[in-house]
């Protein structure tokens, strides 16, 4: 059961979805709904910075778990809009992790490698000191704090480079972006998994099956350039695009981002035992599915 009208807060489910309108919230629908119940909401049904709003909503659904999958993602946004961004990504945190709480339910609550500063050579584990930068990243980060420390039964989930149906994601930009030029300048010097939110949600149906509460990192297999990723697209979609290197610094933006910001997926594996596919595997499914294959 799934809605996006008020009418779904008056009718009880075992899952919440909060943030369902996004590319993750969509998949985590998609796969939850095949074993439970399931209620997927949005900022128009509930505002998660509006505490009394997750509490009513949390008591009239009485799910056994939640799923917080909303977030103020617009990194270049949040340069001028702080106190938005710390308004879901923090405090809309903590409310939901305190309706958590105060009802004994489980949670998850999803987040980014942009906690890290990208300075790491080797893949970052959950346990990694955090050092964010710009206010996205902080507000992130301080997202992950509220929920830690307010809410014990938690599995915070960190990914990367995310892209799913629908969503206003990478693999979209480029593939739109070779519609209509003949060459395309992508960067060299910014290192990650590419992660797909189908991927992303069996791995955190596996994991939630467990007990084994904490911070966990989930991303697709293996690591690329954003060069090599945008290459990868091109290839997969049969499109012939020429793709020319450069350097981060060509594209000047107000916030920083990791140049390296691949994640570990170990802890996961041994919490759960699901092996996140190689990305280049995930790309494949992706561009077949986007087009109905």
């Amino acid at each position: 059961m799934t809605s996006n009208s008020t009418d779904v807060l008056r009718q009880p489910s075992e899952v919440l979805i909060l943030g369902a309108g996004g590319q993750l919230g969509r998949d985590l629908i998609a796969r939850y709904s095949r074993r439970f119940s399931v209620t997927g909401v949005d900022v128009d049904v509930i505002d998660i910075g509006d505490p009394e709003a997750v509490e009513d909503a949390v008591s009239a659904i009485g799910p056994r778990l939640v799923l917080n999958a909303a977030a103020y993602t617009n990194v270049e946004g949040a340069e001028d809009d702080r106190e938005g961004a710390f308004l879901v990504n923090e405090v809309g945190a903590r409310n939901v992790a305190k309706a958590c709480s105060a009802h004994n339910i489980p949670l998850v609550h999803f987040s980014t490698d942009f906690v890290f500063d990208g300075s790491a050579t080797t893949p970052y584990e959950p346990d990694a000191p955090v050092s964010p930068n710009g206010v996205y990243a902080e507000s992130k980060a301080a997202g992950d704090h509220a929920v830690a420390e307010t809410w014990d039964k938690h599995f915070i989930v960190r990914t990367a480079w995310l892209y799913g149906v629908g969503g206003n994601n990478f693999v979209e930009k480029i593939l739109a972006a070779a519609e209509t030029r003949p060459v395309l300048t992508v960067v060299t010097d910014e290192s990650g998994s590419p992660s797909f939110t189908g991927d992303l949600a069996e791995a955190t149906a596996a994991l939630t099956e467990t007990d084994a509460y904490g911070t966990y990192h989930c991303v697709n297999a293996g690591s690329c350039s954003r060069f090599e990723f945008a290459k990868a697209i091109l290839s997969g979609a049969g499109m012939t695009t020429r793709v020319e290197p450069c350097l981060a610094e060509a594209f000047p933006s107000k916030a920083p981002r990791p140049k390296y910001s691949v994640l570990s997926n170990a802890k996961l594996e041994a919490a759960c035992g699901y092996q996140m596919p190689p990305w280049e595997d995930a790309l494949g499914r992706y561009l077949r599915l986007r087009k109905g294959i």
